[in-house]
């Protein structure tokens, strides 16, 4: 009997692709989820970016680009909301350095039992990490020269979450030369080589567990978890050298430049979507060290450049074993930009490297480098996360909405090259790998009752059949909070007033209407409300 799925699938796609072995046909699709860190909304080519992203731009050639696909505004909550389909409040990463509920399934634990290989390679960031009492010890275990055990409890690291093998980071910030918090499942990583780099690495081993699972009939599931292109700013030089001089003229015309990248790539229309103003309010023209400034966007862009090169031989893998056809590839990222610059040393960044050479957070000429520590900082942030305003953290559109790829080629015929405008977000991945999968989610997970899932799949949205996956969607994070309903959206900084906007007339969030609608903002701050209490109930 046909597989129940492609039927669907058929209904919505026109059918399955019929060039490959009907062993292959027969085959559940191959799930990989690609997840950038603190990537700009317009950064790669097809979002309207001048990065050099041709892999990326061939996915999206070849599948659907989404405008108003969201996440949590922030890393670690994203990430636990994309694993379990629920809320960061719900799972136990309403805040940063928290562990990921076991009593929530996550993906990989609900596709291992339904016949799926499952691999991770890449930033975890869902375990409970603590620094050290006294600083100098946390520096020098940071920097490798003092062993004090465990990174963080065991049972919460990747490999007791239901992935059979787990290559990657498990703190959240890393030296990318020689990343503290290294593992191979438990063990942890003692070395690295010489011209180690943790992009290629996540790269690498990717390719590796893609070339293991290919070798028999299971399909598989493949979370990569890239750290780029989070700060620090660690870039390799023939990367650099591509972008030298491409960003002399500043952070306003970049953001003009985006936004007309945006326009020609029929992400944004004008019409309702204008240029909303780079909230961190400095001016180019004010900028008294343009030329140090333009060498940290350089070192960000040659970030992104490595990650969609690793993407290349990723898919050049996959097409080698013959699994391309039959694999889904989404790619997302955990927020918007990061404004952060200024952080010295401790907690999660080491104050010296392995041999003890002192790393450079103030005075370094060039970002790139081991021994530098360079953040992208507000005005670039603001400017790369065009045509929106504010960025990660904050619950406007800035924050909390993603560049979004589908692409697979045996389930997305006669969608290539599309974009779709409907409203999801990164809860509603899980549920969509589970019907990818023709899997159910579990009443129990590690001899723990689980609560009903937030996320619903966002296959229908493909059919055009709906426009939104939910009637409500929520976020808060450290007090940033927002609501969207239908078109309606209220969206508050930590501390500050809603704000009210029709996200149909004003996509980015330049018109707000609290003033001429106090009603209508009271009516949704109740929803909100509402929706706090349901979701967060430990804080109420």
């Amino acid at each position: 009997m046909k597989n129940l799925l492609y039927v669907f699938v058929a209904l919505i796609f026109a059918g399955c692709s019929s060039n490959t072995e009907e062993k292959k046909e027969e085959k559940k699709p191959n799930i990989i989820i690609v997840m950038a860190d603190d990537l700009g909304y317009s950064d790669i080519g097809c979002y309207g970016g001048e990065i050099n992203t041709p892999n990326l731009d061939g996915l999206a050639a070849g599948g659907v680009r989404f405008t108003q696909f969201h996440n949590a505004a922030r890393c670690c909550p994203t990430r636990a909301s994309l694993l379990t389909g629920k809320y960061p409040h719900q799972v136990g990463l309403d805040r940063n350095g928290q562990t990921l509920s076991r009593n929530a399934a996550t993906i990989a634990e609900v596709l291992k039992t339904n016949g799926y290989h499952t691999g991770m390679a890449g930033k975890w960031h869902l375990s409970r990490t603590k620094a050290l009492p006294d600083k100098e010890e946390q520096l020098l275990w940071l920097s490798h020269r003092k062993d004090t055990g465990i990174f963080a409890p065991p049972e919460s690291y990747p490999s007791n979450r239901g992935f059979d093998e787990y290559w990657g980071v498990i703190w959240g910030v890393v030296d990318y030369y020689d990343p503290f918090s290294l593992v191979h499942n438990e063990e942890e990583i003692k070395n690295v080589p010489d011209d180690f780099y943790i992009t290629d690495f996540i790269t690498d081993k990717s390719i590796e567990m893609v070339d293991s699972y290919s070798k028999d009939d299971k399909p598989f599931f493949l979370y990569v978890a890239h750290t780029a292109p989070h700060w620090p700013l660690h870039a390799l030089p023939e990367d650099i050298e591509k972008y030298k001089g491409v960003y002399d003229e500043g952070w306003d015309k970049l953001r003009e430049n985006r936004y007309k990248g945006l326009i020609e790539q029929g992400i944004v229309d004008p019409a309702i979507a204008p240029l909303a103003p780079n909230e961190s309010g400095k001016l180019w023209t004010d900028c008294v060290n343009k030329a140090w400034e333009a060498r940290h966007m350089e070192a960000h862009a040659a970030m992104v450049d490595r990650l969609d090169q690793g993407i290349g031989r990723l898919i050049q893998k996959l097409k080698e074993t013959g699994e391309y056809d039959n694999t889904v590839i989404l790619f997302l990222a955990d927020n918007g930009a990061s404004p952060e610059r200024g952080y010295q040393p401790g907690f999660d960044r080491p104050g010296h490297n392995r041999e003890g050479e002192e790393i450079d957070y103030n005075t370094f000429e060039r970002p790139g480098p081991e021994l530098t520590w360079g953040y992208l900082g507000v005005a670039w942030a603001g400017a790369i996360n065009a045509p929106f305003r504010y960025w990660k953290k904050e619950s406007f559109e800035g924050g909390n909405c993603t560049p979004f790829i589908v692409h697979w080629p045996a389930g997305l015929k006669g969608k290539e090259n599309t974009i779709n405008q409907g409203v999801g977000h990164v809860i509603d991945i899980l549920p969509t790998c589970l019907e990818l999968a023709e899997a159910e989610y579990p009443s129990m997970i590690n001899n723990l009752e689980t609560s009903q899932i937030e996320g619903k799949s966002i296959l229908p949205l493909f059919k055009e059949e709906i426009s939104t996956t939910h009637d409500t969607l929520f976020w808060e994070h450290e007090g940033g909070r927002a609501l969207r309903i239908g078109d309606w959206k209220i969206s508050a900084l930590s501390g500050g007033e809603w704000e009210l906007f029709n996200m149909a007339t004003d996509r980015t969030e330049t018109n707000n209407l609290a003033k001429e609608m106090p009603e209508k903002i009271k009516e949704m701050e109740a929803v909100w409300q509402k929706e706090y209490q349901r979701i967060f109930p430990a804080k109420n």
